[in-house]
């Protein structure tokens, strides 16, 4: 019999001001890839088999506390209060992981960029021994990073701010990241024991560093990609972390399969899903909730939000799906066209200059320029239901609630309120009168008026 997986809980500090951000939005409920950053920790602590999830917020952040009860429940949330360091961070969690005797793991809510992958290697430091385990990663600047000072063994013997290190030390190229790992009971038996003997007045996390050595346990450090650290706390590296997550995404979809045949212009959602043989062409937004099936083809300038793009379906350019369209296998969506909770059948067209919203759509039905469901009254929204095979002439207006029978025909320019039979022929014109010479008589009055003045 398998021994059992050991205990882990995550501590996410999400308390930051994110003043930089200089946005009422609070900084780790800002996205990427459509999903807030804070989002992305939480995922990566339950892929990591986390459980608790403890998220450490500030006083005065009602949102990001809801978001957290949203996601979590009402005990992830744990206040910081006042703010005095990312060490006082973790021991506002200390009550949430009461009675908890796995492993903690501490991460940040903006560090969106980190994945399961590359923090696994600290639980693996931990199994083989290790009672403390800190994620670093190296790169040839590393400026005002704090260094990771090893021994010959690679022990992890302190972390050194730049401000403070000696010049061998500033040579280092190991730096420090802020996520580690250890026993519950021992962490917050190190934190009770960190000092605000500082310039800012502050508990530093990294001195728990020192304090493991002092009790003589075993410190040691793994080591994760630099591009893993992209830390966000400006609307730049915002922008530029939504530039790596794109650029990876993108990566990987063409790896299986999908054309995209300017990629640098295609935005996707962290949960777009698209498969192999689809063709994307240039400018093409993917909102979160998509899914388009093999064969499809999205043309330029479309956007596409929560719907699903069935096989060899044609979309664009130009189009919008909104959420609740399902494109049917083989059918177009031409330019400007706008699709909202509508069913679209096998081989149906809509190909321009259209609006269908909540209904469906018959495998085989043509939609003609111009035709608009009018769904909505002011107060609530209603059906339209065109039949298989029906033809919708151009510039059709119809009025929900109202079902076009499979076959039918409307003529071009009709105001449709009532049903229509199948295979009927239906008109709903206003009947046409001419008035043979008024054009002219209407110009020569215009005319002579404009030469009087």
């Amino acid at each position: 019999m398998a021994a059992p997986a050991p205990k882990r809980a995550c501590v996410i500090l999400a308390a930051g001001q994110g003043t930089r951000m200089k946005s009422p939005t609070p900084k780790v409920l800002h996205r990427i890839g459509g999903r807030a950053m804070l989002d992305w920790v939480i995922d990566v602590g339950q892929a990591l088999g986390c459980d608790p999830i403890v998220v450490v917020v500030g006083a005065g952040a009602p949102a990001v506390e809801a978001h957290v009860r949203a996601r979590l429940g009402e005990a992830a949330v744990a206040v910081q209060d006042p703010p005095l360091g990312t060490g006082h961070a973790v021991l506002a969690a200390k009550g949430a992981l009461a009675g908890f005797e796995g492993d903690v793991l501490v991460n940040y809510a903006d560090g969106p960029l980190l994945g399961s992958v590359d923090i696994e290697p600290l639980f693996e430091l931990r199994a083989g021994g290790a009672d403390l385990a800190v994620l670093g990663f190296e790169t040839p600047e590393p400026a005002a990073y704090g260094r990771l000072v090893q021994d010959a063994r690679g022990g992890l013997i302190k972390i050194v701010e730049a401000k403070d290190a000696s010049q061998a030390e500033l040579a280092i190229r190991a730096c420090n990241s802020g996520v580690l790992a250890a026993p519950a009971g021992l962490l917050f038996d190190w934190l009770s024991k960190v000092g605000c003997d500082n310039a800012k007045g502050e508990y530093y996390l990294t001195d728990v560093v020192g304090l493991a050595n002092a009790d003589g346990r075993v410190v040691q450090a793994a080591f994760a990609p630099e591009e893993a650290f992209k830390g966000v706390n400006s609307q730049a590296e915002l922008a530029i972390a939504e530039a790596a997550f794109q650029q990876k995404r993108r990566a990987e979809l063409m790896a299986d399969g999908v054309t995209m045949i300017a990629p640098e212009t295609v935005h996707l959602a962290f949960d777009t899903k698209i498969a192999g043989g689809v063709v994307i062409e240039p400018y093409v937004i993917f909102a979160p909730g998509v899914t388009v099936e093999a064969g499809a083809v999205i043309r330029s300038f479309s956007h596409l939000e929560s719907c699903i793009v069935r096989a060899d379906a044609l979309i664009g350019p130009y189009a919008r799906l909104r959420p609740g369209a399902d494109i049917g296998e083989g059918a177009h969506i031409g330019n400007f066209v706008e699709v909202k909770k509508v069913k679209v059948g096998k081989g149906a067209k809509a190909n321009h200059l259209t609006y269908l919203g909540d209904g469906s759509v018959g495998a085989g039905a043509n939609i003609g320029a111009g035709t608009i469901f009018c769904n909505y009254d002011g107060f609530d929204k209603f059906d339209t239901h065109v039949g298989e095979n029906a033809f919708i002439g151009s510039n059709t207006a119809l009025v929900a609630p109202v079902t076009i029978g499979a076959g039918a025909f409307t003529a071009s320019g009709s105001v449709i309120t009532r049903d229509v039979p199948p295979d009927a022929l239906s008109f709903g014109r206003a009947h046409q009168v001419d008035k043979p010479g008024a054009a002219a008589r209407f110009r020569e009055m215009k005319l002579a008026a404009r030469k009087a003045k």
